[in-house]
């Protein structure tokens, strides 16, 4: 917003307009033709990719966060960014749980309530400090026969486990803890390290592309100083030749010396440079010359003759 505003008050300037162009150009490009956005990089990220992969829409679905830590604050506010049906925290101390509650917009509870509430939520997130699963095999079986074994995601966090390793044998659960979640950020890692060195070699010839449009722009005095000494001299002679055709002289010795006058004078420079060199710089200045003033020729080139 704050280049579109520049560029509309006229204070941008071309250089600057045109670097932030290719910048944008740049960015989309890497959007678009890397994956350097589509891999997560947190266990919180993983957790909400899984969650995608098994709930067609998380608006749909409700959420409950076991614990008032940073990693179910992180958690929860990557869950929150999917707008899901309902979340609640639950936690020992009620009081905190309600004060991360009303920071995502969820709502709190005891957790001494969560055995009767289990099966009201579709996806269970847990990481406390306990030294002891707090939620066991009984408390999931009967959650999920009072959800008639509705599918449920549970990610445990914590270290030691919050929930039995047992409910992972459950066919309508699927538990994911901690080294599962490692796994899929190292991969994903690894993944976004390839999206990376993509990226960097967009940006590169990004860069590359805009310090060639430095270098043209630089030349542009200089080209349009060569068009003006050109213009110049053709309204010289022009003039000049205007004058003699007036006087009655032959047309074709008209032309003739016209296009005599401005060869000479367009060669004039390159060779009285050629003629005041000697040695290595008139070598150089003949290559210089051949290029320029030879392009198409096929007799090739020698400093002496010009």
């Amino acid at each position: 917003q704050a280049v579109r505003e520049a560029d509309e008050a006229g204070t941008l300037g071309t250089t600057l307009h045109q670097l932030f162009q290719r910048s944008f150009a740049v960015a989309k490009e890497v959007r678009t033709s890397t994956e350097i956005g589509a891999h997560s990089i947190s266990m919180a990220a993983a957790a909400v990719r899984l969650a995608g992969q098994l709930f067609e829409d998380l608006r749909d679905i409700r959420i409950l966060f076991v614990g008032a830590g940073e990693m179910i604050e992180l958690a929860a506010t990557h869950f929150a960014a999917r707008n899901p049906k309902q979340m609640v925290l639950a936690n020992r101390t009620l009081e905190r749980g309600e004060k991360l509650a009303s920071r995502l917009g969820a709502h709190a509870m005891r957790l001494a309530d969560l055995p009767q509430h289990l099966h009201e939520f579709d996806a269970v997130v847990s990481c406390t400090a306990s030294s002891l699963p707090i939620i066991g095999l009984g408390a999931v079986e009967r959650a999920l026969k009072a959800r008639k074994h509705r599918p449920m995601f549970i990610v445990d966090l914590a270290v030691p486990r919050d929930i039995e390793p047992e409910v992972a044998r459950l066919d309508d659960v699927y538990l994911y803890t901690v080294d599962d979640l490692s796994a899929i950020v190292q991969n994903a890692g690894e993944k976004r390290q390839a999206a990376v060195a993509q990226a960097e070699a967009i940006i590169e010839n990004g860069v590359q592309g805009f310090v060639h449009w430095l270098d043209q722009r630089a030349t542009v005095p200089l080209i349009r100083s060569l068009h003006a000494q050109a213009d110049n001299w053709r309204e010289l002679e022009i003039a000049r030749a205007r004058k003699l055709l007036a006087k009655g002289e032959d047309v074709d010795a008209v032309l003739e010396a016209l296009s005599r006058a401005l060869t000479q004078k367009m060669l004039h420079g390159a060779l009285a440079e050629l003629h005041g060199s000697d040695g290595r710089e008139r070598a150089q200045l003949a290559e210089t010359i051949s290029r320029l003033f030879l392009r198409g020729s096929t007799g090739g080139s020698n400093g002496g003759e010009l």
